[in-house]
């Protein structure tokens, strides 16, 4: 009992003369369990720190199949255990790799199945963008894998379409923007919002849930998904894998419009056609009938100078045309004039009258027939002789025959 009391008395001996040996641990009587000792000193401990930011190295980090992420925060001289609950992690955009200069968030603690002191951080930061551009890099790796990134599956936007689904908040000043330039070009087109979280811990889900909503109704034409401006983890919905995904699936051609010029995003990435802001989106997708006037007028001038070249090289055909046809009509009547006048002038070379005109007659009846032998001859017989200057009418006094050429 003596050596009890000189434990107690040197711990505190004011403690031990107010309480005795019933004071917790102040005696193998009253000793502590290590349950009650290490929950203790959490409770110190956890009112004694406030939640905090400390800054350090990351060691020996190791994710848990349950989702917890374990891992050491340590500088030149100490290290400390570190926690992050699975339920946390959902908040955190990558783990941190070994090695890498980090900010956490959380409180100081005891954990008591082991009794070692850790840190339960619920957010991480490493220094400058470490752990967003890793988290960007691993789903771009993963998106590019699949080839939804590629090129050639780029679709082509719809140039008049009659039904546009915006994805997007409400309340967002995208909205307002996309209204606004539709109603000023005076487009006659239908706009359908689908509602959707567009930042915070909801916002992926509801930008999938939506976008499937798109795809059940059918009905549009293209799918514009997008949100203003704002800082790195406002956007950051528009980098989930799960949005990128359903918006890589849509049947209609999507347009991503997501922040400011400045900002890109992997579902900037994925959709057929990326937009710097909302407004520019309504611009790409719209089409003003002033553009339409513009783009009518120059297909009529086009037109009207194709029309006018025809015609004009018609006219030229025909012109050509015209002096070819007189060319070979003079020519044909030069070569019919030239064979008529060969023709006439044998015809004239076998007439009678031109053996009339050489001191020959012909001699015929009164009724015009032709008299040429001796044997049409009676004595008599009237006649005619018709001779170049005329007819002369005589009698057949006595005819005298030819001996036969061929007997003589």
């Amino acid at each position: 009992m003596t050596q009890r009391r000189s434990v107690a008395a040197a711990a505190d001996p004011s403690l031990f003369e107010e309480t005795g040996e019933l004071f917790p641990g102040a005696s193998p009587a009253s000793a502590l369990s290590i349950a009650m000792l290490t929950e203790t000193a959490r409770d110190i401990l956890e009112g004694a720190f406030v939640p905090m930011w400390v800054r350090g190295e990351v060691a020996d980090f190791k994710a848990h199949r349950s989702g917890h992420w374990y891992f050491s925060l340590r500088d030149e001289t100490s290290q400390l255990r570190c926690v992050v609950w699975a339920r946390d992690t959902r908040r955190i955009p990558a783990p941190p790799d070994p090695g890498m200069q980090v900010v956490a968030f959380g409180r100081l603690t005891v954990y008591a199945a082991r009794g070692e002191m850790q840190f339960t951080a619920t957010a991480l930061q490493a220094e400058g963008d470490g752990l967003w551009r890793k988290a960007l890099e691993a789903t771009r790796r993963r998106l590019e894998a699949d080839g939804l990134l590629a090129p050639e599956r780029k679709r082509a936007l719809p140039a008049f379409p009659r039904t546009i689904a915006v994805v997007t908040s409400p309340d967002g000043a995208a909205l307002r923007d996309i209204i606004a330039v539709v109603r000023r070009r005076g487009s006659a087109l239908r706009l359908v919002l689908v509602t959707a979280a567009v930042q915070g811990e909801t916002a992926p889900e509801d930008l999938c849930s939506a976008l499937d909503q798109v795809a059940r109704w059918g009905e549009a034409d293209l799918v514009i998904i997008g949100r203003g401006g704002g800082s790195r983890e406002d956007l950051w919905a528009f980098n989930d894998e799960r949005v990128a995904r359903a918006l890589a699936a849509s049947a209609a051609p999507t347009i991503s419009a997501v922040g400011h010029e400045i900002d890109m995003t992997i579902c900037d990435l994925v959709a057929d056609v990326r937009a710097p802001t909302p407004s520019a989106a309504a611009e790409i997708a719209t089409r003003a009938r002033d553009d339409l006037r513009t783009r009518l007028t120059a297909v009529g001038g086009r037109l009207g100078a194709s029309i006018r070249r025809t015609l004009d090289d018609a006219a030229a055909r025909i012109g050509d045309g015209s002096r070819s046809v007189v060319r070979e009509g003079e020519r044909a009547v030069r070569e019919r004039r030239a064979r008529l006048h060969a023709a006439a002038g044998r015809l004239d070379a076998l007439s009678p009258v031109a053996t009339l005109g050489r001191g020959y007659a012909v001699a015929r009846d009164l009724d015009g027939t032709g008299l040429s032998a001796v044997d049409e001859f009676r004595t008599g017989m009237p006649y005619e002789l018709v001779v170049r200057d005329g007819v002369v009418t005589s009698i057949v006094d006595h005819t005298v025959k030819a001996p036969d050429r061929e007997s003589a």
